[in-house]
């Protein structure tokens, strides 16, 4: 769907808009009403997405785009802005096979900086992007998707984790800065394998046996909603830790 048909409804837009948690965060903010700025590399399961949401009477727009193309940030938001209205939510969520974790004992700075790009430096540029608008409009929410690893050490599970680990700071400290304009920062730390999403859909594939627990899409796009609506944390961390 390519044209706006109620200029009234608020928008989310979906950084990183994936089968798993992309695809149920668009479910769960299209059923109140928001329409959906699709963001991710490829075209064509783009396309197929914001038609499986139309189908649900949920307005979609697709934006194929980089994220990692730093310098392309600011034109892309007002890409989306100018087709799909002003962003009233943005969740950056990003997930790719071609970055992941590095031993500690072999992590450099050449590996480090692919991995930086995706999961600090993008969203950094991003909420630059995007934080003139929310604070003129006196509205608006910036959600990050972020690992575990950021927030507890795991051997053999670095890289990931200190680029992950500075952009939870970023959020917690813009949170802090920002509220008082009526924008809010939140994180969504997941400590489990996302069902439907490309990982999971690639170890069940291969046989491979699963070793994290695993966690429905939908479970984590209802917390979403709720940090987004409540503002009352600045992260929720998924599953729930032990007590």
């Amino acid at each position: 769907m390519n044209t706006l048909s109620n200029k009234k409804n608020k928008t989310l837009a979906i950084f990183g808009a994936g089968s798993g948690l992309g695809a149920s965060l668009a479910m769960r903010f299209g059923r109140e009403g928001y329409r959906i700025a699709l963001v991710a590399r490829r075209a064509e399961p783009l396309a197929k997405r914001a038609e499986e949401l139309s189908r649900q009477g949920i307005e979609a727009i697709v934006f194929p785009a980089d994220i990692t193309d730093l310098a392309g940030i600011p034109a892309l938001v007002r890409e989306i802005e100018g087709k799909a209205g002003a962003i009233d939510v943005a969740v950056y969520s990003p997930v790719t096979p071609e970055v992941g974790f590095v031993p500690a004992l072999e992590l450099d700075a050449a590996k480090l900086r692919p991995i930086a790009e995706l999961f600090l430096f993008a969203p950094i540029e991003l909420a630059h992007a995007l934080l003139p608008g929310m604070l003129a409009r006196g509205d608006g929410a910036f959600i990050y998707g972020n690992g575990l690893s950021s927030v507890r050490t795991t051997p053999g599970m670095s890289g990931v984790g200190p680029a992950m680990a500075a952009a939870r700071n970023f959020i917690f400290t813009l949170n802090a800065e920002a509220k008082a304009h009526g924008v809010y920062a939140g994180a969504i730390t997941i400590g489990a394998l996302i069902e439907g999403s490309a990982g999971h859909v690639a170890m069940a594939a291969a046989g491979q046996p699963i070793r994290y627990p695993v966690i429905q899409p939908s479970v984590i796009a209802d917390e979403v909603w709720a940090l987004v609506t409540r503002r009352d944390r600045v992260e929720a961390i998924i599953p729930e830790p032990a007590k």
